[in-house]
């Protein structure tokens, strides 16, 4: 693409953009359309044909540029997957901490580059495995954490100093994070060394997934106090993965997915200068994670927009110098909520090009979905060839070889536009409200996700948008050979562990660490009172994770959604 078109190019293309138009109308009358409006799976319209008009206000070094360089539309590095691929970072967890250990080794033997960590409801949610509210729960969704020894035991024999871990908790994400660290320096590795991601997103909590605990200013004194702790202590850790996907699992559109979540980025950026702390100290260790949905072409451009947003916003709007502050660095999941249990084999196909359009957007770390997800955690036979799924496209398909290859196409780049002047209307929108914490007040955010997913149904519904074999070319549902089930019987021998553990502990050391804790929760935010120094006390002196939870609740309250319709 020429750095702009002249005048007379411009002329020429619109004159014969006009022929083919009169070219197109009198085929159409002959044979018309397959359907009367072509749209994304957003519902943003798709013309027939773009051309150099629809990128004639592009300045190809302001707006596109080159990889590595500002404003990284085509990449956060100059080398991409040139130099290295991303991460195939398979999302694994089941059943008891040493379960999930053999799926760990499992997927590491066949070729997994990095860890990805599932915690069942109750762990997710702050509860011990003997808590009346777990019953039934243990294991099911993911692992069963309660203590420092079943993380010692979710992560033995791997080298926590060489492979990156990502752990997808929020509400309790600091009390995870701190038996992380507490047992990696146990087992005599160096806090500075670790790498990894917990996602300790917790304002798209309130916006789309709902595991709720704290009330959201609270919920931000906390996810600060990471980032402050981690900007000092944890240098190679990312303290946040701000979480486009569940927004977009909960129904939202691709612009309404970018632009929350890059508003949810702007307040936890807010938060971390409020404490005191230098943009540049903070802002290269968050990191992103966007859903990869069924349109290939309005995924890749998403992901492209989402780098320019965040790039412009970082330096124009929080002055950033370092240029790593202005990456947006990217995790990709593919999109769970396109799976079917009709015809699960379909599942595949759906997965492998989500996966693509992954690749093709330039994430940093990749999951595939696993046929068999939409039932339950994932077998060993589904999630193999989910990996297999990213290995083929990365060593095999070729498209690992050129960086951003669709740089340049009119649609691509006129998508790209789209995506960011529709999530920048939003984002202003939001400023107006006064932020995204008085806008999830004002039950905003939930109600456009609630009405962009009701406008999708009443389309799948009507035919307008077509999901194969189930409302077009359906057929009988095949049952699965191999759907992994847990065993009932690991939630007992998982409260024996845990009461044994308790029994066992010094309970004048865990009382003082616990007193500690409480201090820091009471006193005002600022790093005097930062909670994760006393949390790491607490867990290696035995706390167990419910156990700071209810401290938590305590000081700080419980919220509950308030369920708007």
């Amino acid at each position: 693409m020429a750095h702009k078109m002249t005048e007379a190019e411009l002329d020429r293309t619109e004159k014969e953009f006009k022929e083919w138009q009169a070219e197109y109308d009198k085929a159409l009358k002959k044979m018309p359309q397959r359907l009367e409006r072509f749209s994304t799976i957003s519902d943003l319209e798709v013309k027939p044909l773009y051309t150099p008009l629809d990128i004639k206000d592009n300045d190809y070094f302001e707006d596109i540029g080159l990889p590595g360089m500002y404003p990284y539309t085509r990449g956060v590095q100059s080398t991409m997957y040139r130099a290295r691929l991303w991460t195939m970072r398979m999302f694994a967890g089941l059943g008891t901490a040493e379960d999930t250990n053999k799926r760990f080794h499992y997927l590491i033997n066949h070729g997994e580059t990095g860890l990805s960590t599932a915690f069942d409801f109750p762990t997710l949610m702050g509860y011990d495995t003997d808590s009346p509210l777990a019953r039934g729960e243990c294991g099911k969704c993911g692992v069963a954490i309660d203590t420092i020894e079943d993380m010692q035991r979710l992560f033995a024999n791997i080298n926590l100093e060489e492979v990156t871990t990502s752990m997808t908790i929020n509400p309790p994400a600091s009390i995870i994070w701190a038996m992380y660290i507490a047992n990696a320096e146990n087992e005599g590795y160096s806090r500075k060394k670790l790498g990894g991601t917990i996602q300790n997103d917790c304002l798209k909590e309130f916006i789309a997934q709902k595991t709720l605990m704290l009330p959201p200013e609270p919920s931000l004194r906390l996810v600060t106090d990471t980032m402050e702790f981690g900007a000092r202590e944890v240098p190679r850790w990312n303290t946040i993965s701000i979480s486009g996907y569940h927004i977009r699992e909960a129904g939202s559109t691709a612009v309404q997915e970018l632009a929350f979540t890059i508003y949810d980025g702007i307040t936890y950026v807010e938060e971390g200068i409020k404490r005191g702390m230098n943009v540049d100290d903070f802002a290269g260790r968050l990191s992103f994670f966007w859903n990869s949905h069924i349109d290939f072409f309005e995924e890749i451009a998403k992901m492209r927009a989402s780098r320019r947003i965040w790039a412009r916003l970082m330096k124009e709007r929080f002055h950033a110098k370092n240029p790593r502050s202005m990456l947006l660095r990217f995790h990709t999941q593919t999109a769970g909520c396109s799976l079917t249990s009709q015809e699960p084999y379909n599942n595949i196909i759906r997965t492998t090009t989500e996966a693509l359009a992954g690749i093709l957007g330039g994430t940093q770390s990749l999951h595939t979905n696993s046929l068999d997800e939409v039932y339950m955690i994932p077998s060993e036979q589904a999630v193999l060839i989910a990996l297999r799924t990213q290995q083929i496209l990365a060593e095999e398909v070729g498209v690992a070889n050129v960086i951003d290859p669709l740089a340049g196409s009119y649609f691509v780049e006129a998508l790209t536009d789209k995506m960011e002047e529709e999530a920048n209307a939003y984002i202003r929108k939001l400023d107006e409200m006064g932020g995204m914490v008085a806008a999830i007040e004002r039950d905003y955010p939930q109600m456009e996700i609630s009405d962009a997913s009701y406008h999708f149904q009443q389309q799948v519904e009507r035919g307008e948008k077509v999901i194969i074999g189930v409302n077009k070319y359906p057929s009988d549902r095949p049952e699965l050979e191999f759907v992994l089930k847990i065993d009932d019987e690991l939630e007992k021998g998982q409260i024996d562990r845990l009461h044994q553990f308790k029994e066992r502990r010094d309970k004048v050391k865990f009382q003082k660490a616990m007193d500690e804790l409480r201090r820091r929760c009471e006193g005002p935010p600022c790093w005097e009172n930062n909670v994760m120094p006393a949390l790491i006390d607490a867990v290696r002196a035995g706390a167990t994770e419910q156990e700071c939870c209810d401290l938590y609740r305590d000081v700080f309250g419980t919220y509950s959604d308030p369920g708007s319709f």
